[in-house]
């Protein structure tokens, strides 16, 4: 029996995935939580085989993040991601976490099903197309710290708001903007948020 762990913050969607997967005579829903921060305590707790984990998830915690930590908490947990979106830089993410496995909600429910029994060997599954949309997709350009900046203007902070959060002078934030917009190519900040939201940078 293969003991999975959900973590999808749309009760819906979470509901059904559970519903889903207790049909399956091999596989045993052990816990289905809202957020990356239950995730990690759930999985702990239930030490599940394979814990499925939506990237996009609110609170401190994403779906990568989750996985990360439930890696060092449970080593023997293998991780597969859901999305969205299929964010070519989220990939690229997960890759890097090594997680068991990488894909789309639009996927149809027998290869999901499939994608656990896979994770649960220790095998790795990944949608190609984004495979390879993801090898073709250059590194974030931006540090940690422009990152930061971007983030604060997505969420509607002007300069001298993004300097008293950041403890940085007005005049060191425009030098940050005008350093994002040009390594993103973008025509102005907003074109910049928009760029780098798609990319999964923000």
């Amino acid at each position: 029996m293969i003991r999975v762990l959900l973590a999808e913050d749309q009760a819906v969607i979470r509901g059904a995935l559970a519903a889903l997967l207790d049909l399956e005579p091999d596989l045993q829903v052990v816990a289905a939580v809202e957020s990356g921060a239950a995730a990690v305590d759930s999985a702990a707790v239930e030490l599940p085989d394979v814990a499925v984990l939506d990237i996009d998830m609110p609170g401190e915690l994403d779906g990568l993040e989750a996985a990360a930590r439930i890696h060092l908490r449970v080593p023997s947990c293998r991780t597969l991601m859901l999305t969205g979106y299929g964010k070519p830089a989220h990939l690229k993410r997960a890759l890097a976490a090594r997680v068991g496995g990488f894909m789309l909600k639009t996927a149809p429910p027998e290869e999901l099903v499939s994608a656990i029994r896979e994770v649960a060997q220790g095998n790795r599954v990944l949608d190609k197309a984004l495979a390879v949309t993801a090898w073709d997709l250059a590194d974030n350009p931006l540090t940690p710290r422009e990152a930061d900046v971007l983030r604060l203007v997505a969420g509607g902070a002007d300069a001298p708001e993004i300097a008293r959060e950041l403890y940085l002078t007005p005049g060191t934030v425009r030098n940050y903007l005008t350093a994002i917009v040009a390594k993103l190519n973008a025509r102005n900040r907003t074109d910049a948020v928009r760029i780098a939201g798609e990319s999964g940078w923000i």
